[in-house]
């Protein structure tokens, strides 16, 4: 579908409109061969966001879910349940991927884990022939996004990261209006992402009722350092690092990856953090309230760039969900969708330079508002995304956020993290394709 067509469709979809026929797939090679589909972890995610665009199009596209693997023989049953009622179809249980692989009876995955498990499951599913619906962070350390972009890169396999930001018509519109020229260089991005949320993260009576004898506690950990049992590490993954980075790899993740897209960069030049645990001590380790500051720019153009600042806080909601792009003729507003002059040069101000005025016009950007609540069911945006992953299964072309999207968003929030957690500027080998902290290279 070409770029503008993308976008005039998608502007006034829902959930409710999309209808397929069968006829429409049937002069695509390998049409008429059902796609059998693994969910590994039956996550909350996967539960209110993959599910229901799933059960829409699985019969017009021929897909069906087929498997659940999970580590907790809790969340397998539930699992089991839950996608027979939704889905009509039915489902077989694994303790684990070996045995999900082994049985060789899928052929695509959603994986909704543990942030630090989704580069090392997504290796394991395209080798063992899967495609590929990833949730984002993508890689929370640089040896495994390294080791995960080999891997899809040598298989040929289909893998859409968990970017849906990268399905939505206002950003496909916003990407081409600063790609046209018409929004002058980008100068300054200012990402925001602030909750008041307490429960947000946690799980409370789930961590009551988790077992060490429910689960495989080693598998879990997979790669990280060897620890004692932990419901909270294994439930609350994302307040505890090296299972999460919390902020950057939950939230920072899907914003800065506008910014790679948009300006064509794959990594920002250097990164400072600042933050804490200031509201909700709770036990948790990764910080509440967090701010990052980039540098974004050609490597070889020290004086040409732009910098982007994030910023979060747990501890109160004012200012919501902010992504605005500024040049110096204007802003481009993600939130409100909307490019507009503000801020930009005046003719007089430009007349007294001896300049002419570049203020940007008053245009709509046509797309939904992203959603950003802990429950993202009824996101239009997730429904694009899953929808291009499945007819990108089927055609093999590109999907909208391939794995190189997910391999530089890494980089960025592993920036991030190594920079609150070091103190020191981070910035980024290209050689050797690692996060410095200092002189150092940053692990763990």
């Amino acid at each position: 579908m070409k770029r503008r067509d993308f976008i005039q469709k998608s502007a006034v979809a829902s959930l409710g409109t999309f209808a397929f026929s069968p006829k429409s797939y049937s002069k695509i090679l390998g049409a008429n061969d059902r796609v059998r589909v693994a969910c590994v972890g039956f996550s909350d995610r996967h539960r209110s966001s993959h599910v229901p665009p799933f059960k829409i199009l699985q019969k017009e596209m021929n897909f069906e879910m087929v498997a659940v693997s999970d580590l907790w023989n809790r969340r397998r049953e539930e699992g089991k349940a839950y996608l027979e009622s939704q889905l009509g179809s039915k489902i077989t249980t694994y303790r684990n991927n070996d045995e999900l692989y082994a049985a060789k009876g899928v052929d695509a995955v959603f994986i909704s884990t543990a942030d630090f498990q989704h580069a090392l499951h997504t290796i394991e599913a395209v080798k063992a022939g899967c495609d590929v619906y990833a949730e984002k962070p993508l890689a929370e350390t640089m040896e495994d996004a390294r080791a995960v972009l080999k891997a899809v890169k040598e298989s040929g396999k289909i893998v859409q990261i968990g970017s849906q930001r990268r399905s939505g018509a206002n950003y496909w519109a916003a990407d081409e209006f600063i790609k046209s020229g018409k929004f002058g260089d980008i100068k300054m991005v200012e990402l925001m992402w602030n909750v008041n949320q307490p429960g947000r993260w946690r799980r409370v009576n789930l961590c009551k009722d988790l077992k060490e004898s429910d689960i495989d506690w080693n598998r879990f950990l997979m790669n990280r350092p060897k620890d004692s049992f932990d419901p909270r590490k294994y439930l609350e993954y994302r307040l505890f690092w090296p299972y999460s980075s919390g902020i950057p790899g939950q939230w920072m993740s899907h914003q800065i990856d506008t910014v790679h897209w948009f300006s064509g960069l794959a990594h920002p030049r250097s990164a400072v953090s600042n933050g804490g645990i200031y509201q909700w001590n709770d036990g948790r380790k990764n910080p509440d309230t967090m701010t990052t500051v980039f540098d974004y720019g050609p490597a070889d153009q020290p004086n040409k760039g732009f910098q982007v600042s994030f910023t979060s806080r747990f501890s109160n909601s004012a200012g919501g969900t902010k992504e605005i792009y500024y040049s110096n003729g204007g802003e481009l507003n993600l939130d409100t969708n909307m490019i507009s002059p503000t801020g930009g040069l005046t003719e007089g101000e430009a007349r007294g330079m001896g300049m002419q005025a570049n203020l940007l016009p008053t245009l709509k950007i046509e797309g939904p508002k992203v959603e950003t609540g802990s429950n993202t069911g009824g996101d239009s945006l997730t429904f694009e995304h899953i929808k291009n992953w499945m007819q990108c299964v089927r055609s093999r072309k590109t999907p909208n956020a391939p794995i190189e999207a997910g391999y530089q968003h890494s980089i960025a929030t592993i920036m991030a993290n190594a920079a609150y957690r070091t103190g020191e500027r981070v910035t980024f080998n290209e050689k050797t394709q690692e996060v410095m902290a200092g002189s150092k290279v940053f692990k763990y």
